[in-house]
């Protein structure tokens, strides 16, 4: 099997499904039973990758592990994203497939943020679908934040017919999806693609093989279960990801086995669920081929919006419009579309801005 012929593939959601990952939850609140997990705790974790990279230092709560194998011929990004899925959920009010929709592509981006080098980087995750849900923007930086919101956080959608779970992609629709990197330089790097389902990570590994030609395969996942204090419906119980890339030169063999692996593996959430760590995770791919960790960072959902930035966003409008807006005598109200925070300007505000503007 050749290069290309993985790079637009995305494991499946859960072991008896080959779609993209799935969100369990409300539809599917069944939990996985004790004996289940115990099948499953026993088949991850055979390689002990801190071992072999020597002490790395594992936070707790939502993290990122990047690692080669293979003498450098694969390269993989893990997460979990738990928290920040949750703390997207709380924050937006989104539905289930929303949640699932924003949740993974936040998960991407967390993921992506680790392609950043520089202090002042960001990179920006766009989704540009013509679905019920509208756009769906995520920016990250070389730190770890990550922050996201999606046009209309409450639609909702029948299950799909085929299998019963929720449908991501009729949410996100067709269109495009784009990927842009501002590194400090003259111009930001824009990249483009098709979206070929709407289920977010078969669409990213698409965006690599066509964009950037890197064979690469995506599995992101959002699970949610009942609130167990009854306050929401429901709650974000695991979310997480990887993604696999492939360097140039990666023999067949290699890529014939990877592929045989991810095929039979359950989803991220499922053996997040059942108690694997990202380590774990990403020791039972690459396991026989030498993984060693490169680099171990937290990440989390942190909004970069401040009262100056809204005064600069709100001085952006011109003179006239904010003359329009003193003579109505009501002042201004901006609110942040990742965080929700408002910022209020009044009167001697919006007069200060035009004398000094």
């Amino acid at each position: 099997m050749k290069n290309n012929e993985i790079n637009a593939r995305e494991i499946p959601a859960d072991e008896s499904s080959g779609d993209s990952p799935e969100i369990s939850g409300t539809t599917e609140v069944e939990k996985k039973n004790e004996t289940e997990n115990v099948d499953i705790l026993a088949e991850i974790g055979k390689v002990d990758v801190s071992a072999e990279a020597g002490d790395v230092d594992i936070p707790a709560g939502d993290h990122i592990v990047t690692a080669t194998a293979a003498d450098g011929a694969v390269r993989i990004t893990a997460c979990e994203s738990t928290s920040i899925c949750e703390d997207a959920r709380r924050i937006h009010g989104t539905s289930a497939v929303m949640t699932a929709a924003l949740g993974r592509t936040l998960t991407a981006a967390s993921l992506l943020s680790s392609q950043l080098k520089n202090a002042t980087d960001s990179l920006t995750v766009q989704i540009n679908g013509k679905g019920p849900g509208g756009k769906i923007i995520c920016i990250t930086d070389p730190d770890g934040n990550v922050r996201g919101y999606c046009v209309d956080p409450a639609v909702e959608l029948p299950l799909r017919e085929k299998d019963g779970k929720l449908d991501v992609g009729g949410a996100v629709g067709k269109g495009f999806l784009q990927i842009i990197k501002d590194l400090s330089l003259k111009e930001p790097y824009q990249g483009t693609s098709a979206l070929v389902s709407g289920e977010i990570g078969e669409d990213i590994s698409y965006y690599f093989a066509v964009s950037e030609q890197v064979p690469t395969t995506t599995s992101l996942g959002v699970r949610i279960c009942p609130d167990p204090e009854g306050v929401q419906p429901f709650v974000v119980e695991k979310a997480g990801g990887f993604l696999l890339q492939l360097m140039p030169g990666a023999p067949d063999d290699l890529i014939g086995d990877l592929e045989a692996r991810l095929g039979a593996m359950p989803s991220v959430t499922t053996l997040l669920a059942a108690g694997a760590s990202v380590n774990d995770i990403v020791g039972d791919i690459l396991t026989g081929y030498s993984p060693e960790i490169k680099a171990v960072k937290p990440i989390r959902y942190k909004c970069s919006c401040s009262r100056e930035r809204m005064q600069a966003a709100l001085c952006a409008i011109g003179r006239s419009d904010l003359q329009e807006i003193l003579d109505d005598g009501k002042g201004a109200e901006i609110c942040c579309r990742f965080c929700n925070r408002k910022y209020f300007f009044d009167n001697g505000d919006i007069r200060a801005m035009i004398d000094a503007g």
